[in-house]
């Protein structure tokens, strides 16, 4: 009889501790997904929300607590999945707002980011109506001001910023006038630039009609580079720089001849003249203006990326790159003074020189950009940019003076577009136009 007794305290005292285990490790699990629930819910993952909402019901039924708050947030929160069933795919971020900032500045709409963002990022395209223009970026990522909300740039009819998407800013721009479109992606960054699509650009028959006897008293000395011996920089084929700079110059002559100006070339065939030479012309007819030809190469390493127009005054060379070229363009001369020497040399230079050679480089550029861009398309033109170099074909010049890199001929496109006459002429045509223009703006 005693050994029943202690059987059946032993069955007891068994039970009891199996049900405290079970309560223990009930309860643990709800606490777990208690905690899990609270973790989340900064992150806005509405899938994981519900799956800890679940938990926390079914534990918390049998722990016997109430549970009709999460209960009531369970069912909000499955209508919202059901409603929009590709949030399961969403990539969570570490941050429920990918997107930091959103700003403007004078012709500029800046996004700032909490990550590294690249080109899959965003999405361009356009739209147009009978009465506007309308630019369309959908970026990836999530904004929280986005309410949306609108941004003011002077000459731009809208910008709107909308969040589209649950992971998709929209940046709207819309406008009466084409405008023309540049984005950049940085790292943690994308600038939306954006510009009137034509620039103003002076037409040369209303400047002869009020100018033209202004216009024939201007003197123009036009410098074909290198030449003879110094063949310059050498493309497929063993095309030489000296060759199309002469055809390029030898146009130029002609243009504004026609246009009235008192035109002379250093070079008119294939002879080698020293640096000094060149500029002592110029010197001697009192030129108002002095251009010197070029045309860029880049090394073995970069013969499929180097490209573009660049127009360069003289200066101390700020860059590497302007260093490189100028290297280039320097061979057939001056090597007998060191870089220092020669960059103590170029610092007393005339100032007021060095400022109205880089006005006319920028109208100059300007005009070569806008003229070869509309024949070949915006994307097949790179601007190179308006730049200082230390080129010492333009040391002795009295006037302003400007080298101008007419593309690299060391490229697989822009190299064979160089030694066709149709880009010659044009391009010459658009240093004329540019030319134009300088003088219409410094009379």
């Amino acid at each position: 009889m005693v050994r029943f007794f202690n059987i059946i305290i032993f069955l007891i005292l068994f039970i009891t501790s199996l049900d405290a285990s079970l309560y223990n490790d009930t309860y643990k699990k709800y606490t777990d997904a208690k905690r899990n629930y609270a973790k989340i819910i900064g992150y806005n993952n509405k899938v994981k929300e519900i799956k800890y909402l679940k938990e926390l019901v079914y534990y918390g039924k049998k722990l016997h607590k109430n549970t009709t708050k999460y209960t009531n947030e369970l069912q909000r929160l499955s209508k919202v999945v059901k409603l929009y069933p590709k949030i399961r795919k969403i990539k969570i971020l570490k941050s429920e707002y990918s997107i930091k900032q959103v700003y403007q500045t004078d012709n500029e709409v800046v996004i700032l980011f909490n990550h590294k963002v690249t080109k899959k990022d965003i999405r361009y395209f356009t739209k147009k109506s009978k009465k506007a223009f309308q630019y369309i970026f959908d970026i990836k990522g999530r904004f929280k001001d986005a309410s949306p909300t609108k941004l003011k740039i002077e000459n731009i009819d809208r910008i709107k910023i909308v969040q589209y998407k649950y992971n998709t800013l929209r940046i709207s721009v819309k406008n009466r006038k084409r405008l023309k479109i540049i984005y950049i992606v940085g790292y943690k960054k994308i600038i939306i630039r954006l510009k009137k699509s034509q620039e103003h650009y002076y037409s040369p028959t209303n400047l002869y009609k009020t100018n033209t006897i202004k216009i024939r008293q201007k003197i123009i000395v036009i410098d074909a580079g290198h030449g003879g011996k110094d063949v310059g920089a050498v493309g497929s084929h063993r095309k030489y720089e000296k060759n199309v700079t002469l055809k390029i110059a030898i146009n130029l002559y002609k243009i504004l001849k026609s246009r009235g100006y008192n035109v002379y070339l250093t070079r008119n065939r294939d002879k080698f003249i020293s640096l000094k030479y060149r500029t002592k012309l110029a010197n001697k007819k009192n030129a108002n203006m002095f251009i010197s030809i070029h045309a860029n190469a880049a090394p073995k390493s970069k013969l499929k990326y180097a490209q573009g127009i660049e127009t360069y005054f003289l200066s101390p060379a700020r860059s590497s790159r302007a260093k490189r070229v100028a290297a280039l363009e320097n061979k057939g001369d001056m090597n007998s003074m060191n870089w220092s020497s020669q960059s103590t040399f170029l610092t007393v230079l005339n100032q007021s020189k060095i400022t109205t050679s880089n006005k006319m480089a920028i109208d100059i550029q300007k005009n070569i950009l806008y003229n070869l861009r509309k024949r070949y398309g915006l994307n097949s033109i790179k601007d190179g940019g308006v730049r200082e170099g230390p080129f010492w074909v333009l040391v002795g010049a009295q006037m302003p003076s400007i080298l101008i890199e007419v593309g690299y001929i060391s490229h697989p496109i822009e190299g064979r577009r160089i030694y066709t006459k149709s880009y010659q002429k044009l391009i010459a045509k658009a240093i004329s136009n540019g030319v134009d223009s300088y003088f219409l703006k410094n009379q």
